[in-house]
This record gives C-alpha cells, sequence and structure tokens, in this order.
C-alpha cells in the first residue's frame, strides 16, 4: 500500500515582531489510501496549519512532507499545483464557490483547469451533482442556494477531479446541527467509495465517524 501523504517531524513557524510563533511543533503523520482521519483540538492548537501542510499549500519551516513518495520540496511550484488540482480536493467551512458562477460551472471548473474535454467535464458534473443530489439546483447561483446546499456543491466541486485524498477544514462549521449531520453522512459515502478523508472539526458528531483520531494541543499531537 502506498502512503498518499507523509510528513516526518513537521514543524511550521511563522516570523513576527516579538519571535516566531510555533504553529506546528515536531508533528509526524501518514495518511493512506482509505483512510479516514478527524483531526481536534482547541482553536489555534495547529490543526489548519496542518491540514495546509498535507494539502500542499503551505511549506514547513523543519522537517519533511512526502505525497505518493514524492518529496513535496523538491517540487517545482507548477508540480505542486498540479498536485492540488489532480490529487487533493478541499472543503473549508465557508465553501469558497466562486459567486457569479452557478453550481455547475463550479463543480465543472477544476476539469476545465486540467484541460479535461467539454463533454467529459458536462457527464462528470451531471454524474457529481446527483451523487449530492442537487441535479436540480445546477443552474443556481450560491446565493440562491442554503448552507447545507453550498457544501454539497462545494464537496462535488472537491471529487471533481477524482483525488486520493480529500481535505476538510471545519465542514460543518457555518451549518445547523440537521444539516451538519447530512453533511456527514455524505462524506461516510465519500470514504465508502474510496477516498481517503481528513477532516479538522470541531463537531463531535463529524469527528467520530472518522475512524482514527488525532487531538491537537499547542502544536503537537497529544492523543491518537
Amino acid at each position: 500500500m502506498t502512503t498518499i501523504v507523509e510528513g516526518r517531524h513537521l514543524t511550521r513557524e511563522f516570523p513576527m515582531p516579538a519571535g516566531p510563533v510555533v504553529a506546528l511543533r515536531d508533528v509526524s503523520i501518514e495518511i493512506n489510501p482509505g483512510a479516514y482521519v478527524a483531526v481536534t483540538g482547541p482553536s489555534g492548537c495547529g490543526k489548519s496549519t496542518l491540514l495546509h501542510l498535507l494539502g500542499c499549500v503551505d511549506a514547513p519551516t523543519d522537517g519533511s512532507l512526502l505525497f505518493e513518495g514524492r518529496d513535496v520540496a523538491r517540487l517545482t511550484d507548477s508540480e505542486r499545483s498540479r498536485i492540488r488540482l489532480t490529487r487533493i480536493g478541499f472543503v473549508f467551512q465557508r465553501f469558497f464557490l466562486m459567486p457569479m458562477l452557478s453550481a455547475w460551472e463550479n463543480v465543472e471548473l477544476p476539469q476545465a483547469e486540467i484541460g479535461i474535454r467539454p463533454a467529459d467535464r458536462r457527464a462528470r458534473t451531471r454524474e457529481l451533482l446527483e451523487y449530492v443530489d442537487l441535479i436540480d439546483r445546477g443552474h443556481h447561483r450560491p446565493s440562491q442556494l442554503s448552507g447545507g446546499e453550498m457544501q454539497r456543491v462545494a464537496i462535488a466541486r472537491a471529487l471533481a477531479n477524482r483525488p486520493a485524498l480529500l481535505l476538510a477544514d471545519e465542514p460543518t462549521g457555518e451549518l445547523d446541527e440537521d444539516t451538519g449531520e447530512q453533511v456527514a453522512d455524505l462524506f461516510d459515502r465519500v470514504h465508502a467509495d474510496g477516498t481517503a478523508i481528513v477532516v479538522v472539526t470541531h463537531n463531535p458528531v463529524l469527528a467520530t465517524r472518522a475512524e482514527r483520531r488525532l487531538m491537537m494541543k499547542r502544536g503537537t499531537v497529544v492523543h491518537s
């Protein structure tokens, strides 16, 4: 089994006028195909920083990160961008859908960015909107959708290029309890279909759905 992403002794410091702030300290982690990991802990403990490193959005100050066996530090910017587009899907607390695009166009966009043919994009977009039960809302813009619908569109967009790894940062944080549970059900389905998931969450309902739970405090993993 090939590990999707492996971090070894990851540390991330941010320079500040009063001295560097250590957001992550000596964290080692492996995410294998089909994993479902919840990362929990108080605000400011390093959860989102860890997610950004795993997603090749940020780079560690110290330590190493391998993505599918490749040392991320040795990759060019375009190679890292390609990984983010084709191998990783991202879901955020505030959705970050393109407001001037319809739900359909939001799901189609990442496919267009990697050169998928129009006919194939249309087929994949239809498949995904049906998957998240929003095919009848495909031509609505985000402002015309509920919070739960926007998050389901965001999940469909994250899956558009068939990623090996789905990273979610507080995906139920803007949703009410019932809608959050619906999104948790959808993550269960995504996981059952074979996509590895790492979710940062304060939501205990979502966290208990994961097969593995990492608890963080002050930039380190204190329990797993």
